[in-house]
């Protein structure tokens, strides 16, 4: 019997503390988030081994790492930097825009930080404040077998007080390395320069990507796989809270799923599902156990259609 690799799933970036400001929320106060997070949270709820490549600051309480471990997350690659400042971003919506602010951030994740005995089927690279340099990104292409990659961090831009603005990547070459690229579609447009979706999709994949993700908030997502086109609906819950995090829960729960070889649509409405519950609540509040998950993506992939 062939061995299975330790982790199904390691998400490499900066784990965040963020203040979350919104006409939703009464008193804003420090909460968790970061890719780390949010990812690694709706995979293992979905059944995943999950582990992460981070660093963090002294500032970063014993009281995360204990909720973070008893959330099944593996802490072995996470590194506490001392003298060092967690990363921090204060995040304001307000009339459906997000205005970020960088408050802090440790050291950046370099190639002696991803242990040369990391195994996994799946790491996601997800950097927020353009902390994981091509070098790294090298490295674990050659320790996974399936590469995913949200570039967030590659296309923010950072003036001297801190205010985000996205910027093209510098870099785009890195995709010829990469299985999976998912970003929400304001950054996936500012990565290439090209403002139809569409159009931004298919440059993407003619980078040799095999699926490309864009997230679009309560509009759902759209998928590019194998040359065609799909819409993956929003599930319209309840109530709405908070969006933070929302596009990373949708990549952890879809790489759960597609870790076992599972149909992309229906990866993908397991994305959608899961990022339905994080909305519900502040921060990494609220995710949906797996029989509500999965219940919230049948009905979801009822109504994923193919386009045109």
């Amino acid at each position: 019997m062939k061995k299975l690799p330790p982790f199904d799933l390691v998400t490499v970036g900066h784990i965040a503390i963020d203040t979350i400001k919104s006409s939703n929320i009464r008193k804003p106060s420090p909460t968790l988030g970061g890719p780390p997070t949010y990812v690694s949270l709706a995979a293992a709820k979905l059944g995943a081994r999950v582990s992460i490549v981070s660093k963090v600051g002294d500032d970063f309480s014993n009281k995360y790492l204990e909720w973070l471990r008893k959330t099944n997350i593996d802490l072995s690659g996470l590194k506490q930097i001392r003298g060092a400042s967690t990363t921090r971003f204060t995040l304001e919506y307000r009339n459906s825009k997000r205005r970020l602010q960088l408050e802090a951030r440790p050291p950046s994740i370099l190639p002696k930080d991803i242990p040369n005995s990391l195994q996994a089927n799946t790491v996601h690279v997800a950097p927020i404040a353009n902390e994981i340099p091509v070098e790294v990104i090298s490295k674990l292409r050659r320790q996974a077998k399936v590469l995913s990659i949200d570039p967030q961090g590659f296309v923010r831009k950072f003036d001297c007080s801190g205010h985000v603005t996205l910027t093209k990547w510098r870099q785009p070459e890195t995709l010829a390395k990469v299985d999976i690229y998912k970003s929400a579609a304001e950054e996936i447009q500012a990565a290439t320069g090209i403002r139809n979706l569409r159009l931004a999709m298919e440059q993407i994949g003619d980078c040799t990507v095999d699926i490309v993700i864009v997230t679009k908030g309560m509009r759902g997502a759209e998928l590019l796989f194998q040359g065609q086109f799909y819409s993956i609906p929003a599930f319209k819950s309840k109530t709405f809270v908070d969006p933070t995090g929302a596009g990373d829960a949708f990549i952890g729960a879809f790489l759960a799923e597609h870790i076992h070889r599972k149909n992309v649509l229906w990866c993908a409405s397991v994305g959608s599902a899961a990022s339905s519950f994080v909305i519900e609540g502040i921060g990494p509040q609220r995710f949906g156990e797996k029989h509500e998950v999965y219940e919230r993506a049948n009905r979801i992939y009822e109504n994923v259609t193919q386009k045109d």
